[in-house]
């Protein structure tokens, strides 16, 4: 077991390595040659970088459309940048100061992922409108997401595994000195569904998170006077 999961974390590693990396650079070659910000949007650069920064860490454009998104969706994310912060223990030794400091943030985020996710899933069934839109596989996402959100908080509170075992496997697969994974139904299947989430990441709606940074309503300064851009020619 220690070997196919060994073999199968090297792979997605490699999948979702390139698979992004080619995504990012595909948005990065793709031409804006017009100016579409949404307005009222920065006349300057640095206006735009704030507007980028609003947007990223508190979603400002959501808040603006749905609260109640808005409100899933930042606990949501928030919550899944603290668990993956705690999870930074299992990959690095000695454990940095402010990753053992925010361990206990990051088990109740645990609880936050699972509030964030069943209120955006219970949007998609709820709204006639956006129940019409979703696809089967905006519901499968969020199932998924669930799912690997439910099988860390059994492994924490009701189903524990050997944790350094755990640690010493990740810490042997970084220096391919692989050692036994503890073999814990429930965390195989937590690992198993991790695995699925990272193969599917480059290729799905999940790719919002770089694909945001090249959004061209968001990005482009709304500067068309100041400024004059030739048909074709990319304006960032």
């Amino acid at each position: 077991m220690s070997v196919v999961y060994g073999i199968l974390l090297y792979g997605v590693a490699a999948v979702l390595l390139c698979g992004v990396g080619y995504r990012v650079v595909r948005y990065w070659r793709t031409s804006a040659p017009l100016k579409i910000p949404t307005t009222p949007a920065p006349v300057t650069r640095g206006g735009v970088v704030l507007r980028m920064f609003r947007e990223v860490v508190f979603f400002e454009s959501l808040f603006k459309g749905s609260k109640w998104t808005w409100l899933f969706g930042w606990i949501f994310h928030f919550a899944l940048l603290l668990v993956l912060l705690r999870h930074l223990r299992y990959f690095i030794d000695p454990v940095w100061g402010w990753v053992e400091w925010m361990q206990p943030a990051g088990v109740y985020a645990g609880y936050g992922m699972v509030f964030g996710l069943a209120g955006l899933w219970a949007r998609r069934l709820m709204v006639d409108r956006i129940r019409y839109i979703s696809a089967p596989s905006d519901h499968l996402m969020l199932v998924l997401l669930l799912a690997i959100a439910g099988t860390g908080l059994l492994m924490k509170y009701v189903l524990h595994t050997d944790i350094v075992a755990l640690k010493l496997f990740f810490l042997g697969l970084l220096s391919f000195d692989w050692q036994p994974l503890p073999t814990d139904p429930i965390l195989l299947l937590h690992l198993f569904l991790i695995i699925v989430l990272a193969l599917i990441f480059p290729f799905s709606k999940l790719l919002h998170a770089p694909g945001l940074f090249f959004s061209p309503s968001r990005n482009q300064a709304d500067n068309p006077r100041e400024r004059r851009y030739a048909p074709g020619a990319p304006t960032r």
